[in-house]
Protein backbone atom coordinates (compact mmCIF):
# COMPACT_ATOMS: atom_id res chain seq x y z
CA UNK A 1 0.00 0.00 0.00
CA UNK A 2 1.03 3.75 -0.61
CA UNK A 3 2.88 5.66 2.32
CA UNK A 4 2.19 9.09 0.81
CA UNK A 5 -1.40 10.86 0.44
CA UNK A 6 -2.45 12.93 -2.64
CA UNK A 7 -1.59 15.87 -0.40
CA UNK A 8 1.74 14.92 -0.13
CA UNK A 9 1.57 14.22 -4.26
CA UNK A 10 0.41 18.34 -4.55
CA UNK A 11 3.30 19.23 -2.10
CA UNK A 12 5.51 17.77 -3.90
CA UNK A 13 4.35 18.99 -7.26
CA UNK A 14 3.84 22.28 -5.85
CA UNK A 15 0.18 22.11 -6.97
CA UNK A 16 -2.96 22.35 -5.78
CA UNK A 17 -4.58 18.81 -4.80
CA UNK A 18 -7.70 19.48 -7.53
CA UNK A 19 -4.34 19.51 -9.94
CA UNK A 20 -3.38 16.29 -8.69
CA UNK A 21 -7.12 15.08 -8.72
CA UNK A 22 -7.59 16.52 -12.80
CA UNK A 23 -4.01 14.83 -13.30
CA UNK A 24 -5.14 11.38 -12.14
CA UNK A 25 -8.36 11.71 -14.22
CA UNK A 26 -7.05 12.42 -17.03
CA UNK A 27 -8.76 15.61 -17.02
CA UNK A 28 -8.36 17.72 -20.31
CA UNK A 29 -8.43 21.34 -18.28
CA UNK A 30 -4.53 20.95 -17.14
CA UNK A 31 -1.30 21.68 -18.21
CA UNK A 32 0.56 18.36 -20.24
CA UNK A 33 4.04 19.70 -18.67
CA UNK A 34 2.45 19.71 -15.01
CA UNK A 35 0.34 16.30 -15.60
CA UNK A 36 3.50 14.33 -16.36
CA UNK A 37 5.17 16.37 -13.55
CA UNK A 38 2.48 14.64 -11.22
CA UNK A 39 2.39 11.22 -12.84
CA UNK A 40 5.99 11.26 -12.84
CA UNK A 41 5.87 11.18 -8.78
CA UNK A 42 2.97 8.86 -8.49
CA UNK A 43 4.81 6.38 -10.83
CA UNK A 44 7.93 6.34 -8.46
CA UNK A 45 6.24 6.49 -5.25
CA UNK A 46 3.80 3.54 -6.68
CA UNK A 47 0.85 5.41 -5.54
CA UNK A 48 -3.11 4.76 -5.60
CA UNK A 49 -5.09 6.99 -4.93
CA UNK A 50 -7.26 5.93 -1.70
CA UNK A 51 -10.50 6.77 -3.43
CA UNK A 52 -9.95 4.19 -6.63
CA UNK A 53 -12.34 2.28 -5.57
CA UNK A 54 -14.74 4.75 -4.81
CA UNK A 55 -14.94 6.06 -7.85
CA UNK A 56 -15.16 3.42 -9.67
CA UNK A 57 -18.45 2.72 -7.72
CA UNK A 58 -19.62 6.32 -8.74
CA UNK A 59 -19.14 5.97 -12.10
CA UNK A 60 -20.52 2.54 -12.61
CA UNK A 61 -17.66 1.51 -15.10
CA UNK A 62 -18.47 -1.92 -16.44
CA UNK A 63 -15.08 -2.10 -18.40
CA UNK A 64 -12.59 -5.04 -18.66
CA UNK A 65 -9.09 -4.21 -19.66
CA UNK A 66 -7.03 -7.17 -21.64
CA UNK A 67 -3.26 -6.74 -21.28
CA UNK A 68 -1.22 -8.52 -23.79
CA UNK A 69 2.35 -8.70 -23.29
CA UNK A 70 3.85 -10.57 -26.08
CA UNK A 71 2.55 -8.73 -29.44
CA UNK A 72 4.44 -11.68 -31.45
CA UNK A 73 2.53 -14.59 -30.04
CA UNK A 74 -0.16 -15.62 -32.03
CA UNK A 75 -1.71 -17.56 -29.09
CA UNK A 76 -2.84 -14.43 -27.70
CA UNK A 77 -4.65 -12.92 -30.83
CA UNK A 78 -6.74 -15.85 -30.46
CA UNK A 79 -6.87 -15.90 -27.13
CA UNK A 80 -8.23 -11.97 -27.17
CA UNK A 81 -10.78 -13.02 -30.08
CA UNK A 82 -12.10 -15.79 -27.81
CA UNK A 83 -12.42 -13.42 -24.69
CA UNK A 84 -14.01 -10.98 -27.07
CA UNK A 85 -17.24 -13.49 -27.99
CA UNK A 86 -17.25 -14.38 -24.42
CA UNK A 87 -17.79 -11.26 -22.84
CA UNK A 88 -20.62 -10.39 -25.45
CA UNK A 89 -23.20 -12.50 -23.29
CA UNK A 90 -21.92 -10.07 -20.21
CA UNK A 91 -22.94 -7.14 -19.28
CA UNK A 92 -19.18 -5.72 -19.24
CA UNK A 93 -17.30 -4.37 -22.36
CA UNK A 94 -13.80 -4.70 -22.68
CA UNK A 95 -10.63 -2.63 -23.15
CA UNK A 96 -7.70 -3.98 -24.95
CA UNK A 97 -4.24 -2.90 -24.43
CA UNK A 98 -1.10 -4.28 -26.16
CA UNK A 99 2.45 -4.18 -23.98
CA UNK A 100 5.67 -3.96 -25.80
CA UNK A 101 8.54 -6.66 -23.47
CA UNK A 102 10.04 -3.60 -22.09
CA UNK A 103 7.07 -2.13 -20.41
CA UNK A 104 6.21 -2.86 -17.00
CA UNK A 105 2.57 -4.72 -16.75
CA UNK A 106 2.07 -3.56 -13.39
CA UNK A 107 2.46 0.48 -13.96
CA UNK A 108 0.27 -0.23 -16.94
CA UNK A 109 -2.52 -1.96 -15.06
CA UNK A 110 -2.42 0.97 -12.69
CA UNK A 111 -2.77 3.75 -15.19
CA UNK A 112 -5.66 1.84 -16.64
CA UNK A 113 -7.22 1.21 -13.31
CA UNK A 114 -6.76 5.14 -13.01
CA UNK A 115 -7.64 6.43 -15.82
CA UNK A 116 -10.40 3.46 -17.14
CA UNK A 117 -11.74 3.04 -14.13
CA UNK A 118 -11.97 -1.06 -15.13
CA UNK A 119 -13.85 -3.14 -12.66
CA UNK A 120 -11.02 -6.14 -13.33
CA UNK A 121 -8.09 -6.91 -15.60
CA UNK A 122 -6.93 -10.35 -17.72
CA UNK A 123 -3.14 -10.75 -18.50
CA UNK A 124 -2.02 -12.49 -21.38
CA UNK A 125 1.77 -12.89 -20.65
CA UNK A 126 3.82 -11.23 -18.68
CA UNK A 127 6.84 -11.42 -16.15
CA UNK A 128 6.55 -14.13 -13.33
CA UNK A 129 9.30 -12.14 -11.37
CA UNK A 130 7.30 -8.89 -11.61
CA UNK A 131 4.13 -9.98 -10.40
CA UNK A 132 5.32 -12.03 -7.59
CA UNK A 133 6.80 -8.73 -6.52
CA UNK A 134 4.15 -6.17 -6.89
CA UNK A 135 1.18 -8.03 -7.33
CA UNK A 136 -0.08 -6.46 -4.30
CA UNK A 137 -0.52 -3.34 -6.21
CA UNK A 138 -2.93 -3.89 -8.25
CA UNK A 139 -7.03 -3.04 -6.47
CA UNK A 140 -9.13 -4.51 -8.59
CA UNK A 141 -9.63 -8.27 -9.23
CA UNK A 142 -7.43 -9.97 -12.12
CA UNK A 143 -6.79 -13.12 -13.70
CA UNK A 144 -3.19 -14.23 -14.67
CA UNK A 145 -3.58 -15.98 -17.87
CA UNK A 146 -0.60 -18.46 -19.47
CA UNK A 147 0.93 -17.05 -16.07
CA UNK A 148 1.29 -20.11 -13.10
CA UNK A 149 0.18 -19.07 -9.74
CA UNK A 150 1.96 -16.90 -7.51
CA UNK A 151 -0.02 -17.13 -4.64
CA UNK A 152 2.41 -19.12 -2.42
CA UNK A 153 5.34 -16.51 -3.14
CA UNK A 154 3.32 -13.59 -2.57
CA UNK A 155 3.78 -12.37 1.20
CA UNK A 156 2.18 -8.74 0.49
CA UNK A 157 -1.26 -10.04 -1.12
CA UNK A 158 -3.35 -7.82 1.85
CA UNK A 159 -6.78 -7.80 0.32
CA UNK A 160 -5.81 -8.39 -3.27
CA UNK A 161 -8.06 -10.75 -5.37
CA UNK A 162 -6.90 -12.49 -8.03
CA UNK A 163 -6.86 -16.44 -9.96
CA UNK A 164 -4.29 -17.31 -12.81
CA UNK A 165 -5.22 -20.00 -15.51
CA UNK A 166 -2.45 -21.88 -17.15
CA UNK A 167 -0.46 -25.23 -18.28
CA UNK A 168 1.70 -27.22 -16.56
CA UNK A 169 4.58 -25.93 -18.28
CA UNK A 170 7.30 -27.87 -16.83
CA UNK A 171 5.45 -30.62 -16.65
CA UNK A 172 4.44 -30.48 -20.30
CA UNK A 173 7.92 -29.52 -21.42
CA UNK A 174 8.79 -33.24 -19.59
CA UNK A 175 6.50 -34.89 -21.09
CA UNK A 176 7.59 -33.46 -25.20
CA UNK A 177 10.75 -33.97 -24.00
CA UNK A 178 10.56 -37.41 -22.61
CA UNK A 179 8.79 -38.68 -25.82
CA UNK A 180 12.35 -37.59 -28.22
CA UNK A 181 13.92 -40.47 -25.57
CA UNK A 182 12.06 -42.80 -25.87
CA UNK A 183 12.49 -42.16 -30.18
CA UNK A 184 15.97 -43.00 -29.91
CA UNK A 185 17.33 -39.64 -29.27
CA UNK A 186 20.32 -38.60 -27.07
CA UNK A 187 21.60 -35.45 -28.07
CA UNK A 188 18.57 -33.41 -27.78
CA UNK A 189 19.16 -29.50 -28.18
CA UNK A 190 16.77 -26.57 -26.85
CA UNK A 191 16.08 -23.56 -28.13
CA UNK A 192 15.42 -21.78 -24.89
CA UNK A 193 14.30 -18.41 -23.55
CA UNK A 194 16.61 -15.81 -22.20
CA UNK A 195 19.24 -16.96 -19.95
CA UNK A 196 17.39 -15.37 -16.99
CA UNK A 197 13.97 -16.01 -17.64
CA UNK A 198 11.87 -16.50 -14.47
CA UNK A 199 8.62 -17.16 -16.37
CA UNK A 200 7.24 -19.81 -18.73
CA UNK A 201 10.75 -20.30 -20.21
CA UNK A 202 12.28 -21.43 -17.32
CA UNK A 203 9.82 -23.75 -16.66
CA UNK A 204 10.06 -25.23 -19.82
CA UNK A 205 13.74 -25.49 -19.38
CA UNK A 206 13.68 -27.40 -16.03
CA UNK A 207 10.58 -29.78 -17.81
CA UNK A 208 13.54 -30.58 -20.73
CA UNK A 209 16.74 -31.35 -18.36
CA UNK A 210 14.48 -33.30 -15.60
CA UNK A 211 13.43 -35.89 -18.57
CA UNK A 212 16.85 -35.73 -19.64
CA UNK A 213 18.19 -36.71 -16.18
CA UNK A 214 15.02 -39.37 -15.78
CA UNK A 215 16.36 -40.84 -19.08
CA UNK A 216 19.69 -41.29 -17.92
CA UNK A 217 21.07 -38.49 -20.25
CA UNK A 218 23.48 -35.84 -19.04
CA UNK A 219 22.27 -32.25 -19.35
CA UNK A 220 24.86 -31.28 -22.19
CA UNK A 221 25.21 -26.94 -22.08
CA UNK A 222 26.07 -26.74 -25.08
CA UNK A 223 23.21 -28.08 -26.40
CA UNK A 224 21.13 -24.85 -24.73
CA UNK A 225 20.76 -22.23 -26.36
CA UNK A 226 19.42 -18.54 -24.95
CA UNK A 227 17.53 -15.87 -26.52
CA UNK A 228 19.68 -13.14 -26.88
CA UNK A 229 17.79 -9.80 -25.14
CA UNK A 230 17.76 -7.55 -27.71
CA UNK A 231 15.89 -9.69 -30.24
CA UNK A 232 12.10 -10.05 -29.35
CA UNK A 233 11.63 -13.13 -28.07
CA UNK A 234 9.55 -16.13 -28.89
CA UNK A 235 9.98 -15.41 -32.51
CA UNK A 236 10.64 -16.89 -36.04
CA UNK A 237 13.73 -14.66 -35.98
CA UNK A 238 15.11 -15.78 -32.78
CA UNK A 239 14.43 -19.30 -33.53
CA UNK A 240 16.02 -18.80 -36.98
CA UNK A 241 19.17 -17.12 -35.74
CA UNK A 242 19.66 -19.90 -32.64
CA UNK A 243 19.25 -22.51 -34.87
CA UNK A 244 22.03 -21.37 -37.28
CA UNK A 245 24.52 -20.56 -34.09
CA UNK A 246 23.85 -24.49 -33.08
CA UNK A 247 24.58 -25.43 -36.27
CA UNK A 248 27.64 -23.72 -36.87
CA UNK A 249 28.92 -24.94 -33.16
CA UNK A 250 29.21 -28.20 -34.86
CA UNK A 251 27.87 -29.79 -31.81
CA UNK A 252 26.31 -33.07 -32.34
CA UNK A 253 22.31 -33.52 -31.69
CA UNK A 254 19.94 -35.35 -33.55
CA UNK A 255 16.47 -33.34 -32.44
CA UNK A 256 15.62 -29.86 -31.07
CA UNK A 257 13.01 -28.92 -28.61
CA UNK A 258 11.99 -25.24 -29.11
CA UNK A 259 10.77 -22.97 -26.36
CA UNK A 260 7.41 -22.22 -28.30
CA UNK A 261 5.91 -22.99 -32.18
CA UNK A 262 7.25 -19.52 -33.45
CA UNK A 263 10.76 -20.74 -32.04
CA UNK A 264 10.50 -23.85 -34.05
CA UNK A 265 9.03 -22.61 -37.35
CA UNK A 266 11.88 -20.17 -37.81
CA UNK A 267 14.66 -22.88 -36.54
CA UNK A 268 13.46 -25.16 -39.54
CA UNK A 269 13.96 -22.40 -41.92
CA UNK A 270 17.42 -22.56 -40.73
CA UNK A 271 17.93 -26.35 -41.04
CA UNK A 272 16.40 -26.31 -44.47
CA UNK A 273 18.96 -23.26 -45.87
CA UNK A 274 21.94 -25.57 -44.26
CA UNK A 275 20.70 -28.51 -46.31
CA UNK A 276 19.57 -30.52 -44.28
CA UNK A 277 15.80 -32.28 -43.63
CA UNK A 278 13.53 -32.51 -41.16
CA UNK A 279 12.95 -35.41 -39.87
CA UNK A 280 15.61 -37.24 -41.72
CA UNK A 281 18.54 -35.46 -40.28
CA UNK A 282 17.07 -33.83 -37.34
CA UNK A 283 13.52 -33.94 -35.48
CA UNK A 284 12.50 -30.08 -34.30
CA UNK A 285 9.13 -29.93 -31.77
CA UNK A 286 8.03 -27.07 -30.43
CA UNK A 287 5.21 -25.80 -27.74
CA UNK A 288 2.00 -23.87 -27.84
CA UNK A 289 0.02 -25.81 -30.38
CA UNK A 290 -0.47 -22.81 -32.90
CA UNK A 291 -2.16 -23.67 -36.07
CA UNK A 292 -0.05 -22.75 -38.27
CA UNK A 293 2.37 -25.73 -37.02
CA UNK A 294 -0.30 -28.38 -38.54
CA UNK A 295 0.21 -26.70 -41.75
CA UNK A 296 3.53 -26.25 -42.05
CA UNK A 297 5.53 -28.45 -43.94
CA UNK A 298 6.61 -31.40 -42.76
CA UNK A 299 3.84 -30.16 -39.95
CA UNK A 300 5.39 -29.95 -36.54
CA UNK A 301 5.43 -31.97 -33.18
CA UNK A 302 4.37 -29.76 -30.33
CA UNK A 303 1.97 -29.19 -27.24
CA UNK A 304 -1.17 -27.87 -27.94
CA UNK A 305 -2.45 -25.78 -25.01
CA UNK A 306 -6.07 -25.69 -24.81
CA UNK A 307 -7.10 -21.64 -25.71
CA UNK A 308 -10.33 -21.94 -25.94
CA UNK A 309 -10.86 -23.37 -22.59
CA UNK A 310 -8.11 -21.32 -21.14
CA UNK A 311 -9.82 -18.06 -22.55
CA UNK A 312 -12.99 -18.92 -21.56
CA UNK A 313 -12.12 -19.74 -17.82
CA UNK A 314 -10.37 -16.53 -17.31
CA UNK A 315 -13.62 -14.53 -18.15
CA UNK A 316 -15.82 -16.55 -15.79
CA UNK A 317 -13.26 -16.23 -12.89
CA UNK A 318 -12.68 -12.70 -13.46
CA UNK A 319 -16.66 -11.97 -13.44
CA UNK A 320 -16.97 -14.19 -10.64
CA UNK A 321 -14.10 -12.35 -8.34
CA UNK A 322 -15.68 -8.74 -9.19
CA UNK A 323 -18.74 -10.42 -8.00
CA UNK A 324 -17.75 -12.23 -4.69
CA UNK A 325 -14.52 -10.17 -3.90
CA UNK A 326 -12.98 -13.08 -3.39
CA UNK A 327 -9.95 -15.42 -4.75
CA UNK A 328 -10.96 -18.10 -6.36
CA UNK A 329 -8.23 -21.62 -6.94
CA UNK A 330 -5.77 -21.20 -9.61
CA UNK A 331 -6.93 -23.55 -12.38
CA UNK A 332 -4.33 -26.01 -14.01
CA UNK A 333 -5.50 -27.37 -17.42
CA UNK A 334 -3.68 -30.33 -19.18
CA UNK A 335 -2.00 -29.64 -22.72
CA UNK A 336 -2.11 -32.37 -25.51
CA UNK A 337 0.60 -33.83 -27.21
CA UNK A 338 1.02 -33.64 -30.77
CA UNK A 339 3.23 -35.98 -32.40
CA UNK A 340 3.30 -34.93 -36.22
CA UNK A 341 5.85 -35.78 -38.96
CA UNK A 342 8.71 -32.90 -37.67
CA UNK A 343 9.95 -35.79 -35.26
CA UNK A 344 11.01 -39.61 -36.07
CA UNK A 345 12.60 -42.49 -34.50
CA UNK A 346 15.99 -42.54 -34.19
CA UNK A 347 18.36 -45.62 -34.20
Amino acid sequence: MSTITIKDIAKMCGVGVSTVSRAINNHPDINEATRSKIMKVIEEYHFTPNNTARDLKRTQSKTIAILVKGTNNPMFSDMVRIIEKQMEHTQYSFYLQHMEEYQNEIEVAKQLIIEKKVKGIIFLGGSYAVFKKRLHEIHVPFVLSTVRNIASSSKEQGETVYSSVSVDDETESYRLVNYLCKEGHRNIAMLAATRHDESIGNLRLEGYKRALQNNNITVNDKLILYMNETIPTYTMESGYLLMKKLLHSKEEFTAVFAVSDMVAIGASKAIFEAGKQIPQDYSIAGFDGLESTFYYNPSITTVRQPVKEMAKESVEILLEMIKSKKNVPHKTFEAELMIRESTAFVL
